[in-house]
This record gives C-alpha cells, structure tokens and sequence, in this order.
C-alpha cells in the first residue's frame, strides 16, 4: 500500500511539473549584423570600413512569458547589443544594456517596468519607412533625433479595437538625476492598421538629467500596400531647446518599396529638413536599399545614400548602429553599405 502512494505520489509530482513547464517560456534570440560601408564626402575625408549594424544593431536576448491563469501572464525581457565585427558588448558597464524589464499582459493590454524601448522606437519608425527608420538609406534615420530606450520606464499598451491600439511611456528620475524626483521621459503612440493601411503618430518629450536641455519630437508616418508595391508618407519635427537658437526642424519622407520577388524587394527614399529657425542650415537626401532574402532568417542587403547640405548643416550617413564621417558644414556626401543578416 506504501509502495503504491509513494508511486502515485512521484506521477502526481511528475505531471504537476508538465504543467508548470508548459506555461512557461523563455527563448533566446539574436540578431547579427556585419558589412562594410564605403563614404566620401565632399573636401574632405573619404573610407572604406567593415562595419557592424548597417541594417540592424547586432544583439541577443531572453524573453520570457509565464501564464499564471485567469488570463494573465508575466513576462520578461533582457537584452545586449554588441559588436558583431570585435565582438565587445556596446556599453561594457551594462550587463544588458538594451532592454531589461518584467511585466504583466491580459486582457486589459500590457504594463511593463523598467529599461525598454520607446514606443515611438518599437512602433512609430515601422510606420515611417520600408526600413523602420534604419541604414545609411533611411533619411529619416540620418536627419531626425529621438530618444530610442528608457531606464526607469513605465509602459502601458492597450488591446487592438479595430485595428487602433495605443501605447504610453513614462520614465522615472531616480538618484542619477538631478533633480532626483518627478518625470525624466514621456511619450504616446496611436497607431492604427487595417487592411493593405498602416499608419501611427505619436509625441515625445525627453530632459536630459539636469533638467537643462529638453528634446520635443513628434512623428507620423503612413503606408498603403498595392500588390508587391507599398507607398509611405513620414513627418517629423523636433525642437531642442539648448542649443542655440532653439534648434527647430521639420523632416519629410515620401518612400515606395516594390517587392519584385519573394525574395527581393527594392526601396527608395527621399527626405527633406526644413531649418525653422531661418538660418536656412536646409538639406535633402536620396537613398536606396536592396534586400534579398536568403531564408526567413538571413538576407544580403546594399543601401546606398547622397545627401546634399545647405549652409552650416552638416549631416552625415549613419548606418543603424555605427556613425558616419564627420562632415563639413555645407558639404555633400555620399556613401554605400553592404553586408549580411542573420536571425536566431
């Protein structure tokens, strides 16, 4: 009898143990990232570099999810950036200096707390371009500022009614800051997708620790899909308000992507800044991207792009996690970006 307990017992255990182990999830992700990438500019300096993160900022991460009944799970988020050329983590002080947060999901939507991306980083610059907003192609990617990620961060995501979901952030001051209580970060996302449309807007404002300099941006971008063709409008404005002047600009993006094969899809971009502080520092960039998809995992990519500054603007061609030359006031340049990408 004794015998049969002790039997039943380790079944028992046994099968709880299942249980628990399919409600939860942890999978280990990565994104790798490496080229090289060729600019010249004009009076000065011109290079050939290898280069990581010419289309994506290589990384790796967790992420987690426990259903604990009644609808809800916890989830969990950690993640590093690294060099995929020297392999050294991009901010050695930082165990995970991308993200790291735990949260809450159900039906009322989604909370999380701590380092995460921005909304108008993980949502809004899908909006804006065929690139999200990334590589030396994107004008948008060399023209605008935004606030990518946050510490101390708070986030709500609301559930999809119709095809319109919203996201709000709010970051915390903590003993790093000065002073060390009150808000450091906000930002609001609507965004709405429904059919071959996809559009968002959304408004951030971001002070740096002192309290001495604020950054105000707003973006809106929308798309619609004809066949293997899609159509993007983007704007951005933006006001910093310690440097000189005000620093005030507007950024347009008009861009089209064609998808010629399931495998190859071609986009080009245009994009103008407006100084709207009537010191004229005006420039205009084209750029344009090829991808060819290998797998769903890897593909090969070239991005091409030529900015032409006016007066003291000074823009350069930023690839996703690398910088461009340094670049004259006034002075054109020119640039290309190949490499290869891999998803895990």
């Amino acid at each position: 009898m004794r015998k049969a307990i002790v039997i039943a017992s380790g079944i028992a255990a046994t099968c709880v143990l299942n249980i628990a182990h399919a409600q939860s999830t942890v999978t280990l992700y990565g994104v790798f990232d490496n080229g090289l990438a060729y600019q010249k500019t004009n009076g000065g300096a011109d290079a050939i570099r290898g280069v990581p993160g010419g289309l994506f900022s290589t990384r790796f991460g967790f992420r987690g999810s426990e259903d604990i009944g009644g609808g809800l799970k916890v989830n969990f988020q950690l993640e590093q950036a690294f060099s995929g050329m020297t392999g050294a983590a991009t901010n050695p002080a930082d165990a995970f200096n991308r993200q790291a947060w735990v949260g809450v999901s159900g039906g009322f939507g989604e909370v999380r707390f701590g380092l995460q991306n921005s909304p108008q980083y993980d949502v809004l610059q899908a909006a804006m371009d065929p690139t999200a907003v990334k590589s030396i192609a994107s004008p948008m990617n060399n023209f605008n500022s935004l606030t990518i990620r946050e510490s101390n961060a708070i986030s709500y995501f609301t559930p999809t009614f119709s095809g319109l979901s919203a996201r709000f952030m709010v970051a915390m001051r903590d003993s790093t800051d000065k002073p060390s209580n009150g808000l450091l970060f906000y930002n609001a996302v609507v965004q709405y997708e429904k059919g071959p449309f996809s559009g968002a807007a959304g408004y951030q404002q971001a002070a740096n620790a002192t309290g001495t300099s604020i950054l105000k941006v707003f973006n809106a971008g929308a798309s619609i899909q004809t066949g293997p063709n899609r159509f993007w409008l983007a704007y951005h404005t933006e006001l910093q308000t310690d440097t000189p002047g005000n620093s005030r600009r507007d950024v347009y993006q008009v861009s089209d992507s064609w998808l010629f094969t399931l495998a190859d899809q071609l986009s080009v971009m245009y994009g103008f800044v407006h100084d709207r502080t009537g010191a004229g520092n005006n420039a205009q960039e084209i750029g344009l991207i090829d991808e060819y998809f290998l797998s769903k995992a890897s593909e090969l990519y070239a991005a091409v792009g030529f900015i032409q500054n006016r007066n003291r603007s000074d823009f350069s061609l930023n690839g996703t996690a690398y910088s461009g030359l340094t670049v004259a006031p006034g002075a054109d340049t020119r640039g290309i970006t190949v490499g290869i990408v891999h998803k895990f």
